[in-house]
């Protein structure tokens, strides 16, 4: 199983970086994941040049199953969300996760895109969001493979 983020930003703060860095070793026992950060556009431009940019780059790296992490969408329980992980991996060898930019994504990603998901309807820094992801995504592999980290 390959587990793909695009992720529009880096990760400036180096405390983030080492967090990543952990849920990726964790992660490796059960899965191949591949983060793929986007070049953030320069905020000085126009929103809609800003989401064209980032959204063609974001296109360029979607492959497999696609989910796109969207504030608007529907949110599910960890066990459920593991349920459908497990379910995905029945049929797909891939599973891209798309985390947009300050301003989201184009049309073009939505439409390419097979399903929507959110955390949450509150609004989180992208880097504290793509540790989330990851650990949500690491939780998921526990409970599907009966190990005790989810409680």
């Amino acid at each position: 199983m390959t587990i793909n983020l695009i992720c529009v930003g880096n990760l400036k703060e180096k405390f983030s970086r080492e967090e990543q860095a952990e849920y990726l070793k964790r992660l490796s026992a059960f899965c191949k994941v591949n983060v793929v950060e986007i070049k953030e556009q320069n905020q000085l431009q126009q929103p809609a040049l800003i989401v064209e940019k980032e959204s063609e780059e974001i296109l360029s790296h979607l492959s497999g199953y696609i989910i796109l992490c969207d504030i608007e969408a529907k949110e599910s329980s960890s066990p459920a969300f593991a349920k459908h992980l497990q379910d995905l991996m029945q049929t797909t060898s891939t599973i891209s996760f798309v985390v947009g930019g300050s301003y989201g994504v184009s049309e073009k990603v939505r439409k390419k895109c097979n399903e929507r998901m959110s955390f949450s309807p509150m609004t989180f820094p992208h880097n504290l969001f793509r540790i989330m992801l990851l650990e949500q995504v690491y939780r998921a592999f526990t409970i599907i493979n009966g190990k005790t980290y989810h409680k």
